[in-house]
């Protein structure tokens, strides 16, 4: 557009480098390359297309819950229930298979109350507006696994295996490349582009950077709200159906910590846990850097313990770094 002057006003930020380098997602990118630096100084037998995608596949389960928890956070919430809606939902695909229902029909099954497992919080929150989000879903956490524990008690159920189709969900290639990897590859790039590209992602920046002014400018909050934790345990079942598809058979006690794992990689991804700040690319990222690393880790044969240990400090810096730089740019 241009003035009276001759000036020309752009509406689009010129490419910089500079900038570019300094974005989060460059550091991730760095870290990356360390990490599988160091994983092939540790096994000779990494540096391989099969074994680079056999360690994706050791990882990739539980990064589906990765994806709508980012939309979680970005909103300034957090949803502790993941890992027990996938135990519930796994332990109900495995009961009504061997019910005698169509392996399917209990994939629907399984999807269904993890769907409803997300819309039961969702609900709860939006219309107990006064309830903190940590506190309600520790409850829904323990009510999750209380009812797995209740269906299977201490005993497993499975028969997996005679499904070629949904063992292949896991094991299955194409070419050398996983189904696993396509799909969870389909769905990063609709989340990314449904985050950064469409009016429903703004509106989750809005309500993240200021609640109560994304309400009285006419977003509707308590909807969306809904909608993101629905999300997030229809995604907590689709981590059931590969969790299940790889262990051939189920338990109560299946996807322990795995609330803390998609927290941890969102968080190193950038997307601040007080809402309204984080670029979903980076949080890609720190799915497999973290993943990559917990993989090297353990062909080293480190105890996992120490892994704990590595990757919380690991979590520490990265929490601590964007506020560093910032006083660092302040005092320059």
């Amino acid at each position: 557009m241009a003035g009276k002057s001759g000036r020309v006003i752009s509406a689009q930020q010129q490419f910089s480098i500079k900038r570019s380098l300094m974005k989060w997602e460059a550091f991730l990118l760095l870290v990356f390359v360390l990490v599988n630096i160091m994983n092939v100084c540790i096994s000779p037998y990494y540096l391989s297309v099969n074994g680079l995608f056999t360690a994706t596949s050791s990882f990739l389960e539980k990064a589906f819950i990765v994806l709508p928890m980012a939309y979680i956070l970005l909103l300034g919430e957090i949803d502790i229930s993941v890992g027990a809606t996938v135990a519930l939902s796994a332990c109900m695909l495995g009961i009504t298979y061997n019910a005698g229902l169509p392996m399917g029909a209990a994939v629907v099954v399984c999807l269904l109350v993890g769907t409803a497992c997300g819309l039961f919080n969702g609900l709860m929150l939006t219309r107990f507006t006064e309830l903190a989000p940590m506190i309600l879903t520790l409850g829904s956490q323990i009510l999750y696994r209380g009812i797995a524990e209740i269906l299977l008690t201490d005993k497993g159920t499975g028969g997996f295996t005679a499904v070629k189709w949904f063992q292949n969900l896991y094991w299955g290639k194409i070419g050398v490349v996983p189904i696993m990897f396509l799909i969870f590859v389909i769905c990063a790039i609709l989340f990314g582009i449904v985050m950064h590209k469409t009016t429903f992602g703004r509106w989750m920046y809005a309500i993240g950077s200021n609640a109560r002014a994304a309400k009285y400018s006419g977003i509707r909050v308590q909807r969306i709200r809904c909608i993101v934790y629905t999300l997030t345990g229809a995604f907590s079942a689709v981590t059931a159906v590969f969790l299940a598809s790889r262990m051939g058979s189920v338990r109560s006690n299946i996807a322990e910590g795995y609330e803390l794992e998609a927290i941890s990689m969102v968080v190193l991804g950038g997307v601040l846990t007080d809402g309204g700040k984080g670029n979903f690319p980076g949080v890609v990222i720190a799915i497999f850097v973290l993943g990559f690393l917990r993989y090297g880790l353990g062909l080293a044969n480190i105890p996992s313990q120490v892994m704990m240990v590595i990757i919380g400090l690991l979590l520490i810096v990265a929490v601590m770094l964007p506020n560093l730089a910032g006083k660092i740019r302040k005092s320059l």
